[in-house]
């Protein structure tokens, strides 16, 4: 069976969801960012700081690619991965995508708790009332590639396990047979 994408902006659930549905699904489950940093023996901050945006943009293109010819997965992809190159292109033509939708209020809420803000490097600098400006403005240039999805699905109420839960197997109700 070809991957399941999940894709939307940072925060809005993609690698919590992707866990729970993987296991719904008795898929394996694949965060691209964390595919990344075990295949190059450092964190995304690292390869952002050693390579910049643009070096780190195409290496996480290279990784999409070797990751899609996976069966049987679920990706988490970076909020950034469909906006770059022809990488929503090729989500779509190997697999099937699922953009989780969330308010950007919810998205900058996620984004400010302890320890989220600091792993994630377009943000960690951020004020409180820059994050939220921030979010609003990277929403609208990655709307026009997230909307390519085959699915929508709003995350922006899932807050706790049980909700994650019931949330997978809503999910992989809407999900097409051959998944």
């Amino acid at each position: 069976m070809q991957p399941i994408f999940l894709i939307g902006y940072m925060g809005s659930g993609k690698t919590t969801l992707g866990k729970a549905l993987a296991k719904h699904l008795c898929k394996e489950f694949i965060d691209l960012d964390t595919y990344i940093e075990c295949r190059f023996h450092a964190s995304v901050k690292q390869l952002f700081a050693q390579r910049g945006e643009e070096g780190f943009r195409d290496l996480e293109r290279r990784m999409l690619h070797e990751i899609a010819d996976f069966e049987d997965v679920i990706v988490a992809c970076g909020g950034g991965t469909p906006c770059y190159f022809d990488n929503m292109d090729y989500i779509v033509g190997h697999g099937f995508a699922i953009y989780l939708t969330t308010s950007p209020e919810r998205l900058a809420l996620r984004l400010a708790l302890p320890g989220s803000r600091a792993k994630r490097p377009l943000i960690a600098q951020k004020t409180d009332e820059e994050l939220i400006a921030f979010v609003n403005e990277a929403l609208a240039k990655r709307e026009p590639f997230y909307s390519r999805a085959q699915l929508t699905f709003d995350s922006t109420h899932i807050e706790n396990a049980a909700e994650t839960e019931a949330t997978a197997r809503a999910l992989a109700a809407l999900l097409p047979e051959s998944r």
